[in-house]
């Protein structure tokens, strides 16, 4: 058994998470008027009204009523909120209780959340209510990204900001050894989620992989050059993407007098060339690649870039840099900047090869279809990875508005290779 990397925080601490997690949703949709908070019926969100209910219906649900036994607070409850049960087309046109009536539900769950965890917390009560917080900080990045996708303002969040990074390239290859590296997380830790279970070996053949993410300027080369055009450059399933999509280059890019700009949620701003590219599908992805002469790595190859070899004895680095704490010179987290910084930065998160910003700044595509590891089975809430087994492809790395509690080297993202809502870029590998 590897030993375990963290410790399951205090009962204090997750009561904390509850408080910011809680915080962080009311900031995220507090500005914003109840048209903006249902929106239009899109495939790739969810109306925000509905969302916000369902986030303390998630807590309500493994916390109170699984954990505690408690009665469910609404009698509607299920019948609203239930993601695995209310299919995504209806949402806009459930009776939804209003603004107001949807925040007070939120406001008690949180109080009776609260209060168990102020009462001596069982061990199930501790494993629901960080259940319920990460499933949280999950959402209010997808509230974060459905801002930007309707052209909403951008958020304004409460935290100091941190420092932007020094605008400039960060280009080149680092090697990483061939060998045996150990895959997903370790048993006897902290809180990890069913599909990072359980640590196995892989042996990997030696391979270099980018020191950084594509940046905006790489992609401009790529869109310049017809790469949108250019069938040979696409396979099957991409290609037919594209030509449905029409697209001609990234989805919030547009030219203006032979320059780029970006939207960045409901601004346009000129391309920053040394930032990471966001906002592109993993078939975007594979088409840069074969443009770059390059390819996307697998998932077992960046987390051995992420982490260095096995070492008996020794515990499986959580991050990047080690086990010391995840603080703001790592990595862009949080949300608090409000967007991606330039590649460059945070030096301070370098991996043991030399990779920079594995954490944080945007996800990263993956080759790999998103499946179970060696002996996989699900966790009591059941529906979190096995309905998105096999259509789906494996990011890595958390974006600039990810939680960073949620994070470490084994976390595994996924969505469909034809999602460029979420804030995901990608690096390469040499060929």
């Amino acid at each position: 058994m590897d030993k375990p990397d963290h410790a399951t925080p205090a009962p204090d601490t997750i009561a904390s998470w509850v408080r910011d997690a809680r915080r962080r949703t009311l900031e995220l949709i507090g500005d914003l008027d109840d048209e903006q908070l249902l929106g239009p019926s899109l495939a790739t969100l969810n109306p925000l009204l509905w969302e916000v209910g369902h986030v303390g219906w998630f807590q309500e649900r493994w916390v109170l009523r699984q954990a505690n036994r408690q009665p469910p607070l609404r009698p509607d409850a299920d019948a609203l909120y239930d993601s695995a049960a209310v299919a995504h087309d209806t949402r806009w046109s459930l009776p939804l209780p209003a603004r107001k009536q949807t925040l007070r539900y939120l406001e008690r769950v949180e109080e009776r959340v609260l209060e168990r965890l102020a009462n001596g917390p069982c061990p199930e009560e501790i494993y629901f209510t960080l259940l319920s917080v990460f499933h949280e900080d999950m959402h209010t990045e997808a509230f974060t990204y459905t801002r930007q996708t309707l052209g909403y303002p951008a958020p304004h969040l409460s935290g100091p900001v941190p420092l932007a990074s020094a605008g400039a390239p960060w280009v080149g290859d680092v090697p990483v050894p061939g060998g045996t590296y150990a895959l997903g997380a370790g048993q006897g830790g902290s809180f990890v989620f069913d599909n990072e279970k359980w640590l196995h070996p892989v042996a990997l053949r030696p391979f270099a992989i980018a020191r950084a993410p594509v940046t905006q300027a790489e992609f401009a080369a790529f869109a310049d050059d017809g790469g949108y055009g250019r069938r040979e450059l696409w396979d099957a399933a991409g290609w037919a993407w594209r030509e449905s999509a029409a697209a001609e280059h990234p989805v919030y890019w547009r030219r203006d007098a032979g320059d780029w700009l970006r939207r960045d949620f409901d601004c346009w701003v000129s391309l920053e060339p040394h930032r990471p590219v966001v906002h592109v599908n993993w078939h975007e992805a594979e088409a840069y690649c074969r443009w770059a002469g390059r390819r996307l790595p697998t998932e077992a190859e960046w987390e051995a870039a992420a982490c260095g070899p096995a070492v008996p004895g020794e515990r499986k680095r959580r991050f990047p840099w080690g086990h010391g704490a995840l603080t703001a010179d790592h990595a862009n987290l949080d949300g608090l900047y409000g967007g991606c910084v330039g590649v460059a930065g945070y030096a301070a998160g370098d991996s043991p090869c030399g990779c920079r910003q594995l954490t944080g700044n945007v996800w990263e595509w993956t080759a790999d279809d998103f499946g179970p590891y060696p002996g996989f089975v699900p966790d009591p809430y059941k529906e979190y990875s096995v309905p998105w087994f096999g259509d789906h492809k494996v990011l890595r790395g958390g974006c600039w508005a990810t939680r960073g509690r949620l994070l470490r080297n084994t976390w595994r993202n996924f969505y469909k290779p034809d999602r460029r809502d979420v804030f995901a870029g990608f690096r390469t590998c040499a060929p």
